[in-house]
């Protein structure tokens, strides 16, 4: 029989619901030193203020409110005053190129805004854009959070009733969020989401997921809250019922894992791959027993859980390794990163490496793969514990259909589809045609009802021998090695496939013994160029013979957000990277087979 699916309802109604039983630590952040919870009775009462304070700003039903910070309770505050105030929010990036912040403000018509600081303001100033009235979260003065909250208790105190008098403006369709996706090439655009599209993806998501999620327990949130994969969680974790702890910033994630040691935690792979890279390079640069010992670990669990999991059964040799392995390292290494009390890690916005996932399981830590976009609010398919296949992201959530277009093409329908995209009938049109949203995604439904995701349909190419290769199969294999960073697959039209490598600088210099010498000088060394074309070559050795790396180009930095070459949800901008590398990619496909290129 078919699960139940949610009513409609707005978020105002929904948060309201999963507050109502009263609780002492609802959202819990670092203030300092310590951890400072914020209590139920707390977050409404704050939130209720900014509603007052926003209306009273002179903004109505349905106008914008832009919001530019790195995560805290005050960013969650500011959403969900928007959201009780009747207005819409317009969640932006800090790290957004700044022509693109400009363009959002101005196409959305925000009329009020939220930054974390100074800093973050003085920016948009210096860049001379128009900016609507704004409050500053950290600010001791008239613009200051502090003070606007205060303006919002007083109308408050002095109509009682006003905030129940706009959310009754509010209906479950009425627009909610509008979020800018950049995209790989051209403007943003502003993706439509109602209260019922988030609200409708949280709840089926959450029954569908029901067993990973226990009231009480911690959660660290580390994604941005300006991406809609952490946006929606927050509903998912309040209506939950878990202490809800957030990581200010990702290049703190380690220490603030090993002190909140959560149950739960949601992340990108690049997050899983940092983690892993970290423990190895901390290992290899302790050097000694432990050196060699920490890598072997690793890689015996990573075989192990391959056999067990994905193939016939482990072998006796690979038990006895695995568990001398968890006994000696492993066990050590989940207790050290805080991993201790995680039943699992939840994964989404781009592809898992089956590697990552078999190391982390070898530490005895599943991580469950999903699957949506921002279009689709954005959870489409989840995986669970007792269901789970590891390669595959999952089934549809209840409530959203998923179907394969004749060319591979993921289509998706239901409640979680977004409105269309803001002031842009044609790219709504070209997007959701007789209900049905083209994803943009190629991949397949398996006679069990698992979706898997083999690439972007707008990012395969084909060389010139004519084999059609998907980059990111290509990318996530190259990624495995420790010493890569980044990497960018290209070839269209070329007769074989290449790759932009940016390494680990900080690994390679241990690993070469070469520690003086910057990321500049590095990339034009020959044994540098050597190792990091032996690891790429060795990664991609057991890829089909046509999608084998046979030019290795050594870049000295990393795409940015900030140099135009990754969008802020991470993904690289890859007419923009071949752009800029034109010269060097055309000069690496010219040199002898046994040359290397770097720039």
């Amino acid at each position: 029989m078919p699960a139940e699916l949610p009513s409609k309802e707005t978020l105002p109604h929904l948060i309201r619901r999963a507050l109502d039983e009263p609780r002492d630590e609802v959202l819990v952040e670092r203030i300092g030193d310590s951890w400072t919870a914020t209590s139920s009775q707390r977050l409404l009462e704050r939130v209720e203020r900014v509603a007052c304070a926003i209306r009273d700003s002179g903004l109505q039903h349905g106008d914008r409110v832009a919001l530019i910070a790195h995560d805290c309770v005050d960013w969650v505050i500011c959403d969900f005053g928007v959201f009780f105030a009747g207005c819409v929010v317009v969640p932006i990036y800090p790290t957004q190129a700044l022509d693109h912040t400009e363009y959002i403000l101005k196409h959305s018509e925000a009329k009020l805004l939220f930054v974390d600081s100074h800093e973050t303001l003085g920016k948009l100033q210096d860049a001379k854009m128009p900016l609507p009235r704004t409050v500053v979260f950290a600010s001791s003065g008239d613009d200051s959070l502090a003070a606007f909250e205060e303006r919002g208790r007083a109308i408050r105190e002095a109509h009682p009733d006003l905030p129940e008098r706009y959310e009754a403006e509010l209906k479950p369709d009425d627009l909610a969020v509008l979020i800018y996706t950049s995209g790989t090439t051209g403007v943003p655009k502003g993706v439509m989401l109602s209260h019922d599209n988030l609200g409708f993806d949280a709840q089926s998501s959450l029954e569908y997921g029901r067993d990973e999620f226990h009231r009480g327990e911690d959660v660290l949130s580390v994604l941005p809250y300006s991406h809609i994969y952490e946006h929606t969680m927050i509903y998912i974790y309040l209506l939950a019922g878990m202490r809800y702890n957030i990581c200010h910033d990702p290049n703190n994630l380690l220490v603030d894992l090993r002190e909140v040691r959560p149950t739960v935690m949601t992340a990108v792979p690049r997050i899983f791959d940092r983690v892993l890279a970290g423990v190895k390079g901390q290992a290899l640069k302790a050097g000694g027993l432990q050196g060699k010992l920490v890598p072997w670990a690793l890689a015996v669990g990573r075989e192990y859980m391959r056999q067990e999991v994905l193939g016939n059964g482990a072998t006796p040799v690979a038990k006895l390794q695995y568990a001398l392995a968890k006994r000696l390292v492993l066990d050590k290494v989940r207790t050290k990163l805080g991993l201790d009390r995680t039943t699992n890690l939840l994964s989404g916005s781009a592809a898992l490496h089956i590697d990552v996932a078999m190391t982390f399981l070898g530490m005895g830590v599943p991580i469950m793969q999903g699957y949506g976009l921002t279009e689709t609010s954005p959870v489409v398919s989840t995986s669970r514990i007792t269901d789970n296949r590891f390669g595959a992201v999952g089934k549809p959530i209840p409530g959203c259909e998923v179907q394969i277009a004749p060319d591979g093409e993921i289509l998706v329908r239901g409640r979680n589809v977004m409105h269309g995209y803001y002031r842009d009938a044609e790219a709504t049109a070209e997007a959701i045609v007789d209900g049905w949203f083209h994803t943009g995604d190629i991949g397949e439904i398996d006679a069990n009802g698992y979706l898997r995701i083999t690439d972007r349909k707008k990012e395969v190419f084909k060389t010139a021998t004519g084999k059609y290769v998907a980059p990111s199969r290509v990318e996530s294999a190259i990624k495995r090695s420790m010493f890569v960073a980044q990497a960018m697959v290209i070839g269209d039209g070329r007769p074989h496939p290449a790759a932009l490598v940016c390494p680990n600088w900080d690994l390679l210099r241990v690993e070469l013994k070469l520690p003086n010498l910057t990321p500049d000088e590095l990339a034009q060394r020959d044994d540098v160029r050597d190792f990091v074309t032996a690891e790429v070559r060795r990664r991609t050795s057991d890829l089909a013979s046509f999608e084998q790396i046979r030019r290795v180009i050594v870049i000295a930095r990393e795409f940015s957000v900030e140099n135009g070459e990754l969008s802020p949800a991470m993904k690289i901008k890859r007419r923009v990277v071949e752009d800029r590398y034109r010269d060097v990619i055309d000069r690496a496909y010219t040199v002898d087979l046994h040359e290397h290129s770097h720039a």
